[in-house]
């Protein structure tokens, strides 16, 4: 029984460091996505047809 605890608490902690990861990954690309949006919008002058 205490072999199974200790799998599940492995189990359990990597899948919260995995959440962890993930979220910051998440908020990382979205700020690089929103600095992207802003320097096309700035230089949205520069476009000619």
């Amino acid at each position: 029984m205490e072999k199974m605890y200790n799998r599940l608490t492995s189990v359990g902690v990597s899948n919260l460091v995995m959440g962890i990861i993930t979220i910051v990954m998440g908020i990382g690309v979205g700020i690089v996505m929103i600095v992207n949006g802003a320097r096309l919008i700035a230089s949205k002058k520069d476009i000619t047809f």
